[in-house]
């Protein structure tokens, strides 16, 4: 009989930060088993170290009675783990055959020197065909594809060996509900087959829906195993915080009356192939939601408001008149941008905190007439608006690369926030968040919206718009498509009529 996973007496330091204290728990096959807990937890240190990507420390891997040390995430293939990371895992510059296949192309290769395209294209699209995913095309460049699809195109190259792990680590929420019901089919074939799932996500509700144990992760430390069946949210809060959680989560307020003041007017702005005369007004005071599908074209509203869709018609305009055209004009006029895509878009994976939240500002951080930066003023900058947003971290001269999802977000709001911006244009602010800092967030928003800056909040997760919105814009294929105002008694179903 198989004998699954058991995880034993790991730990793991990065300089004077412990990451994992002597963590051990098991895994039984043919089980999904979610793994929970704050950002800096210790959970994507854990399975990195499980796939390969880190380097062993101390403590025992035993797969079905052996012990395994991954070298490499190939060697973790061989050995039957693969992993589906939260950011982007395809690799630009080739196509989405060379990805599915990468590190595993001698199954293609003849006389160890000849490549043969043509049977790993073939392969290749035979799989996409059988995942249902025949809109992707196994010779394109995997760049001519969206944050989504490059997703699911991780989803192939994850599970197509029939690995005895499979890693889904806060994958679900690049995704939209058409990929992510994809991505329950292959977690249900993987349990069906007597394999296992370690299904990390701060969705909660998924997490219980979709798993039959859950380990709960806290400050690098064991807490507790349970059964999904036998908890609800709040007891696995109380498990991830360590206490009950206090305050209000979305907003509290109904029927406060928006200023009538215009802070940016949106008229007929079309993206070739994605929106289309698309015209809206944004409010001071105001949070103005975006919903709809993942192609819905929402995700683009944000990077026409910044200037960064450089083929782009219509206007933009600011209540002064000023018409954004380009980044560097929306930066100096104050208004911010965070991405969907926030390792590539929103941060500068290998420099600083100190150097990220301190871009956008520079032009103040300056000393005498001759505009010389300071680099005592950077550096009392940057950690005035770390320690506001709470970032864990060894200090702001940590490269943003170590840190976990939630707190690379907040380095995005610091600087954003430090640079104090009026508009603020938020895509998918929460995606791979914990609940505690999603809270934070909430009140953070809630807090900008009380002192008069505006936001737009771009998102898939339909709860967060409806708790924290004063109006939601739904759009369809690239269009608006209905708008309704904060209201108790939304709920939904009413945007989803609009949606689909």
């Amino acid at each position: 009989m198989s004998e699954g996973l058991q995880v034993r007496n790991i730990s793991k330091t990065f300089g004077i930060t412990k990451a994992l204290k002597d963590v051990s728990f098991d895994i039984q096959p043919g089980t999904v088993h979610a793994l929970i807990g704050e950002n800096g937890s210790g959970k994507s240190t854990l399975t990195n170290m499980l796939t390969g990507i880190y380097t062993m420390e101390s403590g025992k891997f035993i797969l079905d009675g052996k012990e395994i040390h991954p070298k490499n995430q190939v060697d973790a293939n061989n050995q039957g783990i693969s992993i589906i990371v939260q950011e982007l895992g395809t690799l630009s510059g080739l196509t989405v055959a060379e990805n599915i296949f990468l590190g595993h192309e001698e199954q293609f290769m003849h006389f160890k020197f000849y490549r043969d395209t043509r049977a790993m294209n073939a392969e290749a699209n035979r799989l996409l065909r059988l995942y249902g995913f025949d809109r992707i095309k196994a010779e394109h460049l995997v760049d001519d594809y969206n944050f989504e699809d490059r997703k699911l195109i991780e989803i192939v190259k994850a599970t197509y060996f029939k690995p005895r792990i499979v890693v889904i680590d806060e994958t679900t929420t690049a995704l939209s509900q058409e990929g992510r019901e994809e991505l329950y089919k292959h977690m249900a074939r993987i349990r069906r087959e007597g394999n296992m799932v370690i299904f990390i996500s701060h969705d909660l509700s998924e997490v219980l829906d979709k798993s039959d144990n859950i380990t709960v992760l806290r400050d690098g430390t064991y807490i507790d195993t349970v059964k999904a069946k036998d908890v609800n949210e709040d007891d696995l809060k109380k498990l991830m915080v360590g206490r009950e959680m206090t305050g209000n989560y979305y907003r509290a307020d109904y029927g406060e009356k928006v200023s009538e003041e215009v802070t940016l007017s949106v008229r007929h702005v079309s993206v070739p192939g994605i929106i289309h005369d698309v015209s809206f007004d944004l409010h001071r005071g105001e949070i103005l939601g975006f919903g709809g599908l993942s192609e819905s074209g929402m995700h683009e509203i944000g990077k026409a408001i910044f200037g960064a869709s450089y083929d782009r018609t219509g206007e933009v305009e600011l209540e002064d008149g000023t018409h954004i055209n380009d980044i560097p004009t929306a930066i100096s006029h104050s208004i911010a941008y965070t991405s969907k895509d926030r390792d590539n878009e929103s941060v500068v994976m290998n420099q600083s905190i100190r150097d990220n939240i301190a871009l956008p500002s520079l032009n103040k951080l300056t000393v005498g007439k001759t505009k010389f930066l300071s680099w005592a003023r950077i550096k009392a900058f940057a950690a005035r608006y770390a320690k506001e947003m709470s970032v864990k971290m060894q200090g702001t001269h940590q490269f943003v690369s170590e840190l976990s999802g939630g707190n690379k977000q907040k380095v995005v709001l610091a600087r954003w926030i430090g640079k104090g911006s009026d508009i603020v244009v938020l895509d998918s602010p929460t995606r791979g968040i914990d609940i505690k800092v999603k809270q934070d967030i909430y009140q953070l928003m809630d807090q900008m919206r009380k002192d008069g800056k505006s936001i737009i909040m771009i998102s898939e997760e339909l709860m967060e718009l409806i708790g924290m919105c004063d109006r939601i814009i739904i759009m369809k294929d690239g269009a608006l498509n209905g708008e309704v105002p904060r209201s108790k008694d939304l709920d939904e179903n009413k945007l989803i009529q609009m949606m689909v």
